[in-house]
């Protein structure tokens, strides 16, 4: 009798399984027999290529941490163009796709995989909305230094008020992800007081 089939990046094709039962079923719903079926194959492939499944939970998130990378060097590419606000409207609404809003519960919610993150790298234990504030610390810092943000801004202060506002308009995806107009609002009067008018 058949086990499941082969899979030729075993790897991947379990992370992207796991991703599709997170986002069907939530944290709770994910267990390596939901990922193994969901990817089709034998539940022995998961334990061939990681020690147990907090190991492949860690390597999972911390995959998807890495991929905000591309998001976060995008933005620092709009640095300089547009409006400061609408810059970080679309970065926030980027960061903040459905993958890492799922990830950041599944975190909270597993003591041994914080434990396993934290061991793997400094802030894992807070891995996504760490990889979200490097980059919008960086973004603001960079806007600060050309001007369209003012110099004595309080930098660390307004990337935990767009961070936190941010991760609580995005948390409750139900009957789906805030508007735009909502976001812009958030990013328009948190940055009221240091964002120059003649940003454009």
């Amino acid at each position: 009798m058949p086990t499941g089939v082969h899979l030729r990046d075993a790897r991947q094709q379990l992370f992207d399984a796991a991703e599709r039962v997170l986002l069907r079923d939530g944290p709770n719903g994910l267990t390596s027999r939901a990922v193994t079926d969901e990817a089709g194959c034998a539940k022995g492939v998961l334990h061939r290529h990681f020690a147990d499944f907090d190991a492949f939970l860690a390597e999972l998130v911390l995959d998807r941490a890495a991929q905000l990378e591309t998001q976060a060097q995008a933005l620092r590419e709009t640095v300089g163009t547009g409006t400061v606000a609408d810059n970080l409207t679309g970065a926030l609404t980027s960061l903040f796709g459905p993958v890492p809003v799922a990830i950041i519960p599944l975190i909270t919610f597993r003591d041994e995989l914080r434990a396993r993150l934290r061991q793997v790298k400094p802030g894992g234990g807070i891995a996504i909305l760490s990889q979200v504030t490097s980059a919008v610390s960086a973004y603001l810092t960079d806007e600060r230094a050309i001007g369209r943000i003012s110099a004595d801004a309080d930098i660390d202060s307004l990337t935990l008020s767009l961070v936190g506002g941010g991760h609580l308009l995005f948390a409750d995806r139900d009957p789906g992800p805030p508007d735009p107009a909502t976001i812009h609002n958030l990013v328009t009067t948190i940055l009221a007081d240091v964002t120059h008018r003649r940003s454009r």
